[in-house]
């Protein structure tokens, strides 16, 4: 061996490694090795690429892995490179990142079956747990929750600790207590501190979890579950009467709503108005005009179509039932019979005009944004068009009630109510407060149409549905009594929210109407009396 031998050796040595070192650091990346599992077109392979992608740390993987579930992510057999589809159809290369200008020929898809979906499940809420947004990383953890896939175990507890947010952290503790309590190696009291926790989520996934453990668990961790869930159960009861609370004032506010209008025309004014339900269905169907005056004409002012249909379903409603008192009710005053008779055959004919001008068939109300979604506050779930039907509620009755008490209208419409003789000798024109006080009580019911448009279907018949639901509030609240019409439509929609899960919705009605008659038999007037000299005589 010369030293020339040796020279030329070590040569060759340089050059090979300068040849294969890249190589070498090439298939030492987590990504590239996890990129070329893909592009052998093997479920095996693909198995350990799902894996290896959630480990490698690429800032694509959660959008690689988005891609591979939906069936776009591609490799080219000729490159073995391989790419993915994003949300916007752009192609882009999965090592990279980079979009791909010309999409190369002959693309394969990367192939699933039953049990690679189940992976890429797993791996996907997996990634969304590292997620830097805490919406997602939330969302992540109760779908762990609900699957208890002991392999995200490793995802959640690097996750938990550096978790910043505490209701985030809340919930990937619950998360790893649903996979420690399910895990068969888990120790016994690592079990029952998990079952601790999990009673702390107090909810159906977690009652629903404890009852899913086996039968064969240690006794202590039997006993732990029954405990922890018989807390559950009582809390679910409670949330569940609160909802039931929560529901009636909803359907309460529907009510008053229905009923308020029908308060001044039937308690102030003494007429049995039949086609009161028909002003609700009038101001309903201004609302669907507004609507679509606004989609063809201002698409922009969308969100602000109900407020804009309120002052209109108003002044409509409020124009026709002061046409209607001026034409048929008062050549009737002081004949009730008659008035009924009147009014139903008024609500006959509003119903068939409505019809033969929109068409038997429902129409289609829209809701802002700002009205789409709910709010959850514990056990309980609000949807916003509620609480916004609630709210809308109140400030009607508390402005009438305003209305009738501190303006000169109001006054001569008490006095008028209360002597009308006496209000006429005074100067004051009784026929012309007879037209506003329908006008006002119908324009009341137009508004219930726009809150109503949100909740039921714009048909010929909504109003029909309200309008024996209005007289029983308002005949059990007092008649003429504002205030009673707001206790007595509380009173009923509470009332029937707690019999519907017993009796039904039809039994329920049934039922409440039997004990509003029997309630009848002992206070005539009601909850809330009007009290004066007319009535008193």
């Amino acid at each position: 061996m010369t030293f020339a031998y040796y020279r030329r050796l070590a040569l060759a040595l340089c050059l090979g490694f300068l040849i294969f070192a890249p190589l070498s650091a090439a298939h030492a990346d987590p990504v590239d090795d996890a990129l070329a599992l893909f592009a052998t077109d093997s479920f095996n392979d693909t198995a350990s690429a799902i894996d290896a992608i959630g480990k490698s740390g690429a800032s694509n993987s959660a959008a690689i892995v988005t891609a591979l579930a939906g069936g776009k992510l591609f490799f080219d057999p000729a490159t073995k490179t391989v790419y993915y589809r994003d949300a916007a159809g752009k192609l882009i290369d999965a090592k990279t990142a980079a979009e791909v200008a010309a999409e190369p020929a002959g693309l394969k898809t990367v192939r699933l079956n039953n049990r690679l979906r189940t992976l890429v499940a797993a791996a996907a809420g997996s990634l969304d747990i590292l997620s830097d947004d805490p919406a997602k990383r939330r969302s992540a953890a109760n779908a762990v929750f609900k699957s208890r896939d002991a392999t995200a175990l490793a995802a959640v507890d690097t996750a938990l600790a550096k978790e910043t947010n505490n209701g985030v952290k809340e919930a990937l503790e619950q998360a790893r207590a649903a996979i420690i309590v399910t895990f068969a190696g888990a120790s016994e009291a690592d079990k029952i501190k998990a079952i601790n926790t999990i009673a702390g989520r107090g909810d159906g996934d977690a009652a629903a979890l404890l009852r899913s453990l086996p039968a064969d668990i240690p006794e202590a961790v039997k006993t732990a579950a029954a405990d922890a869930l018989s807390d559950i159960e009582i809390k679910q009861a409670a949330w569940a009467a609160g909802q039931n609370i929560v529901y009636g004032i909803s359907l309460g506010s529907v009510l008053l709503l229905a009923a308020v209008g029908l308060a001044i025309t039937f308690g102030q004014m003494g007429v049995i108005n039949m086609a009161h339900g028909e002003m609700v269905m009038i101001g309903a169907y201004v609302t669907f005009v507004v609507q679509d005056v606004i989609r063809t004409s201002a698409p922009g002012l969308f969100d602000y179509s109900l407020l804009i249909a309120i002052p209109m379903a108003f002044l409509v409603s409020g124009a026709v039932g002061i046409a209607i008192e001026r034409s048929v009710i008062r050549f009737l005053y002081g004949r009730p019979l008659e008035t009924l008779l009147a009014t139903w055959g008024i609500s006959l004919i509003l119903i068939q005009a409505i019809r033969s001008i929109f068409g038997p068939t429902n129409r289609e109300v829209g809701a802002p944004s700002w009205l789409s979604g709910s709010l959850d506050l514990g056990g309980l779930s609000l949807t916003y068009n509620r609480i916004a039907i609630v709210i809308f509620a109140l400030l009607v009755f508390f402005a009438l009630l305003l209305v009738l008490k501190k303006t000169a209208l109001g006054l001569q419409v008490r006095a008028v109510t209360q002597n009308r003789r006496m209000a006429a000798a005074m100067g004051i024109r009784t026929d012309w407060i007879d037209a506003m006080t329908f006008g006002l009580g119908s324009g009341v019911a137009g508004m219930a149409g726009v809150a109503l448009s949100q909740i039921d279907n714009v048909s010929p018949n909504l109003g029909q549905g309200y309008i024996i639901d209005s007289f029983m509030v308002v005949v059990f609240g007092g008649v003429g009594n504002l205030w009673g019409t707001l206790v007595g439509a509380m009173t009923l929609g509470i009332a029937n929210k707690f019999l519907e899960p017993y009796a039904g919705a039809v039994l329920g009605k049934i039922l409440l109407l039997v004990a509003i008659i029997l309630f009848i038999q002992k206070r005539p007037r009601g909850l809330f009396a009007l009290k004066g000299r007319a009535v008193e005589a």
